[in-house]
C-alpha cells in the first residue's frame, strides 16, 4: 500500500522539483524574487497546458512542503524576541480576527443580503486560513456544495491578488519589515500566499508573518465549532452536536505549528549549532521553492471567472478595511 501511494506521488511531487529548479534559475536571470516566479509558473501551466492527470496526486502534496518548511523555520525565530512583543502581537491578532468574522458576516447579510451560510464561508475564511476555514465550517454550517465552491473561488481570487499587490506596496510604502510581516499575517487570506509575501518582501517580513498567521490558524476550530453550535440552535437543535467536541477541535487544529513551536524552542535553548540552524534554513528555503509551485497550479483562473460578484464584494470591504486598519496598528505599536 505504501509503495503503490508513493508511486502515485512521485511524478508529481518531480514535476513541483523541476518547477522550483526553473523559478530559481530565472530569478537569477530576470532578477524576480524566486518564490513569485515559483508561484507565476504554476499558475501559467496550470491555465495553459493544464496539469496532467499522472501528476494530480503529487502537486496536491505542496501543502504537506508549506507545513514542514513552517516547521523547519522554526529553527530561526528568536523566541525571547517574539515573546517581548508577544502580548500586542496576540492582541492584535485575536481582535482583528473577531472584527473580521463580524464584518464578513454583517455586511454579507445586511448590504450584500447574501444567503446566511455563504456568509459564514466567507467570513471564516477570509478571517481564518482560506480554503481550509471553508472547508472546516461547511458542515457545520451546513452550506451547500455550490456555496462552498463560491467561497473557495472568491478566497482563492484574492489570494492571487494579494500575492501580488502587498510585496509592492509595503515597498511603496517603505514599510519595516515587522511591520510589513505582521500586517500581512494579519490581513491576507490564506498560509502558502502569506509565507511566499512575506518572504518575497524580505526574511525577517517572512518570518514575522507566518508567525503571525500561524496565530490565527489555531483559532480554525475553535471557529468551526462555535459556528456548528450556532447553526445547531437556528434549526432548532440544542446545540449540542457531534463536531461541536475536543475531538473535533484537535481534528481540525493545525498540527504542524505545534512542530514549528517546539522547533523554535529546541533552537533558542541553544541546542542547536549555527551550522544546523544553516542546514535548517536551507531546507525550509527550498521546501517553500517547491510548495509554492505546486501553490500556483491549484489557482483555477477560469474558475475565479464563474465567481458571482457580491461574494467578492464582500471579501474586499472587509479585505480593505481590515488592511487599512492593520497597518495603523501594525505601524503604531511595532514600528
Amino acid at each position: 500500500m505504501i509503495a503503490r501511494n508513493t508511486a502515485r506521488v512521485v511524478p508529481g511531487v518531480a514535476v513541483l522539483v523541476a518547477g522550483a529548479a526553473v523559478a530559481h534559475v530565472l530569478s537569477t536571470v530576470v532578477g524576480v524574487n524566486r518564490l513569485i516566479l515559483a508561484v507565476g509558473l504554476g499558475v501559467v501551466v496550470a491555465n495553459s497546458v493544464g496539469t496532467p492527470e499522472w501528476a494530480e496526486d503529487g502537486l496536491a502534496t505542496h501543502k504537506l512542503w508549506l507545513e514542514t518548511g513552517i516547521v523547519l523555520m522554526g529553527a530561526r525565530i528568536a523566541v525571547d524576541q517574539l515573546l517581548s512583543v508577544g502580548l500586542s502581537l496576540l492582541v492584535l491578532v485575536v481582535g482583528f480576527l473577531g472584527f473580521s468574522l463580524l464584518f464578513v458576516e454583517l455586511v454579507a447579510r445586511n448590504v450584500f443580503e447574501i444567503p446566511d451560510r455563504l456568509g459564514s464561508l466567507l467570513a471564516a475564511g477570509y478571517s481564518i486560513c482560506g480554503v481550509s476555514a471553508i472547508v472546516a465550517v461547511s458542515s457545520g454550517v451546513r452550506a451547500k456544495s455550490e456555496q462552498i465552491a463560491y467561497a473557495v473561488a472568491t478566497i482563492l481570487l484574492f489570494d492571487a491578488v494579494t500575492l501580488a499587490a502587498y510585496p509592492a506596496i509595503g515597498r511603496l510604502l517603505d514599510l519595516p519589515d515587522i511591520v510589513f510581516g505582521i500586517w500581512a499575517g494579519i490581513s491576507m487570506v490564506s498560509t502558502g500566499p502569506v509565507v511566499a509575501a512575506g518572504f518575497a518582501y524580505s526574511p525577517t517580513a517572512g518570518q514575522w508573518a507566518t508567525v503571525t498567521k500561524l496565530g490565527r490558524n489555531v483559532f480554525i476550530g475553535v471557529v468551526a465549532i462555535l459556528y456548528a453550535v450556532y447553526y445547531a440552535r437556528q434549526n432548532g437543535g440544542d446545540g449540542e452536536t457531534s463536531v461541536a467536541s475536543w475531538r473535533y477541535f484537535w481534528g481540525q487544529f493545525p498540527k504542524f505549528v505545534l512542530g514549528f513551536v517546539l522547533v523554535a524552542g529546541v533552537a533558542s535553548a541553544g541546542l542547536l549549532s549555527d551550522a544546523e540552524v544553516a542546514l535548517l534554513e536551507r531546507g525550509y528555503q527550498l521546501l517553500f521553492l517547491v510548495a509554492f509551485v505546486g501553490l500556483g497550479t491549484s489557482i483555477e483562473i477560469q474558475g475565479m471567472r464563474r465567481t458571482g460578484i457580491k461574494p467578492l464584494l464582500v471579501v474586499l470591504s472587509a479585505l480593505v478595511t481590515v488592511s487599512v486598519l492593520s497597518l495603523g496598528a501594525a505601524m503604531l505599536v511595532f514600528a
